[in-house]
């Protein structure tokens, strides 16, 4: 259905014929819960195909996001034909090499994109937004602990198959979605990982922003940093942190980033378990070793690692 209707959608933008060929090659990597796919009209450019439903909130939020993102000079692929009524757009194609493609390359091969990908975070954290530009509600420490909860469900309960109910009354993890939600002044991109981000033309340029929305610019800092998919070392991190202090000049309060870096990889790894258990997607089950050891490390010696530790040994 979503395949007719993106071929429908290309013959019409380009005034083809029904029977022009248009080849269709499926993206199947991402959860979004959205149909993607390269479009091939014989002839012309190709395209990306986007086919959304209303089963996701975010959903409905990229294509006014794309338009304000590309109004604010942000490296973002252009949007050249939608139709919100049925939830269907054409996106410009950048290509297929995104930065997870560069993992096992030299630091000093990957240094030029993250520094391409900290200037559009920069820039993105302080760009004016519209007043009636649509998009998710900020964070707030009613959000970081569905967050939390999301973790001990799909996580804790689904993967691991253990009672996550006390967890739920952990003080630490109450104070540490009080303290993320007290504050919301950035942009945040919500889900800056290797796989959201495209390489062209020696740029970096973001995807699937669906879920922007108001929140800590550490957030994404911290997602970035500690990318399960890139399993960056502990030395790269310091040379990217020296990289981010370059171009913002200022440098993350460790313990915000530290704050943010635990949050976001119980949110991945309650993600990876709701995948892999719920949606039977495997390729995210080697992820999880990668993910527990990041969250290990950054709650060492700090007054999570009673609380979390018990649930990380897999």
């Amino acid at each position: 259905m979503a395949a007719d209707l993106l071929l429908t959608a290309i013959r019409q933008h380009l005034d083809l014929y029904p029977t022009h060929k248009v080849i269709l090659e499926p993206i199947t990597s991402g959860a979004s819960g959205r149909t993607l796919a390269r479009l091939k009209p014989e002839g012309h450019p190709t395209f990306i195909g986007l086919h959304y439903t209303d089963e996701r909130a975010d959903n409905a939020f990229f294509l006014p996001i794309a338009a304000f993102l590309k109004s604010a000079k942000l490296n973002v692929p252009l949007v050249i034909y939608d139709n919100p009524g049925k939830g269907l757009a054409l996106v410009e194609d950048l290509g297929e090499q995104d930065l997870l493609s560069l993992k096992d390359e030299p630091y000093e091969v990957r240094e030029p994109y993250y520094r391409s990908v900290f200037a559009q975070l920069d820039k993105l954290a302080f760009t004016k937004v519209p007043k009636d530009l649509e998009m998710m509600p900020p964070f707030t420490a009613e959000t970081y602990e569905w967050e939390q909860n999301y973790f001990i469900d799909h996580f804790v309960g689904d993967y691991l198959g253990r009672d996550g109910d006390d967890l739920r009354e952990s003080e630490e993890l109450k104070s540490l979605s009080a303290r993320l939600g007290k504050s919301h002044r950035h942009l945040v991109h919500r889900d800056l990982q290797s796989q959201n981000i495209i390489l062209s033309e020696g740029k970096a340029y973001l995807i699937d922003f669906q879920g922007m929305r108001w929140g800590h610019q550490e957030y994404d800092l911290a997602s970035f940093l500690y990318d399960p998919y890139m399993d960056h070392s502990a030395e790269d991190r310091e040379r990217m942190l020296d990289l981010w202090e370059d171009i913002t000049e200022e440098r993350p309060i460790p313990q915000l980033l530290r704050d943010c870096a635990i949050q976001r990889l119980m949110q991945a790894l309650g993600a990876y378990g709701n995948i892999v258990e719920n949606y039977h997607n495997d390729w995210y089950r080697t992820h999880i070793p990668v993910a527990v050891r990041l969250l290990k490390e950054v709650i060492a010696d700090s007054e999570f690692e009673d609380v979390l530790g018990p649930f990380l040994d897999v």
